[in-house]
């Protein structure tokens, strides 16, 4: 059992814990919304309805956290291989103790061009200069995994990047009186420090390799018909230069 989930759901449930559950669920909101298929699995935080605005008929919760539908170890998932058309991966990364694992078997379980959803802390923030502090707890003792390793990870499992923003600008703070004053610093965020929100996510489509349309050879065939035209010319031309 990994305890850091159930640690990092009672974390979300303080003024800065909500925060980044409501600004997190909006943009799963946007990101799912479109999507199709059959069958969305989250994994982890049941506290964050990741899938709640998307439209396919089979919809899980999974996981070793209290409140998940299915029970079962997000390094070793209990789906079959490319049974999956969306996969949410709400901060798991951070709290797991194998996020090359939990890639994998997402990669495993999905299929061609299915989307995989992920919202993870950003060390290159504010917030990532918050886990230096002495004798940190959850949720600053996480992975804290940076986007561009993560992208790099990504690649290497055929994973192609869509789409990646960053959320959560005002800094790490439990008074809700200082996070309302510097309720500003998400409208200027991206404009003024676009890759320094606490929280970072991003979207992206399982891609496979050596795919490509095979067209048929019409320039071919029609060259090999031209040439059988005009061998045949040239021995009509033959038969009668002998009759002559």
């Amino acid at each position: 059992m990994n305890a850091e989930f159930d640690h990092f759901a009672t974390w979300l449930a303080t003024p800065l814990g909500r925060y980044v559950a409501m600004s997190e669920l909006a943009w799963f909101e946007r990101a799912v919304v479109d999507i199709f298929g059959y069958k969305a699995v989250q994994l982890e935080l049941p506290q964050i309805d990741c899938l709640r605005s998307n439209r396919m008929p089979w919809r899980l919760q999974a996981g070793e956290a209290a409140g998940t539908q299915l029970k079962c170890s997000v390094q070793a998932l209990p789906f079959d291989e490319q049974s999956l058309d969306l996969i949410a991966l709400p901060h798991v990364l951070d709290f797991c103790q194998d996020p090359h694992a939990v890639l994998r078997e997402c990669q495993r379980a999905l299929r061609p061009e299915g989307r995989l959803l992920i919202t993870g802390f950003n060390p290159w923030s504010l917030w990532g200069l918050r886990r230096l502090k002495p004798n940190s707890e959850i949720p600053w003792k996480g992975n804290f995994v940076a986007l561009p390793k993560l992208k790099d990870w990504l690649s290497v499992l055929d994973f192609q990047t869509l789409q990646d923003e960053h959320l959560c600008y005002r800094p790490p703070v439990q008074r809700p009186g200082w996070l309302e004053k510097s309720r500003f610093l998400d409208q200027a965020g991206d404009r003024l420090w676009p890759a320094g929100g606490g929280v970072y996510c991003i979207a992206a489509v399982k891609r496979v390799r050596g795919m490509h349309l095979i067209e048929p050879q019409w320039r071919t065939a029609t060259a090999t018909a031209n040439s059988a035209m005009a061998i045949e010319k040239l021995r009509q031309q033959a038969r009668k230069d002998r009759c002559k």
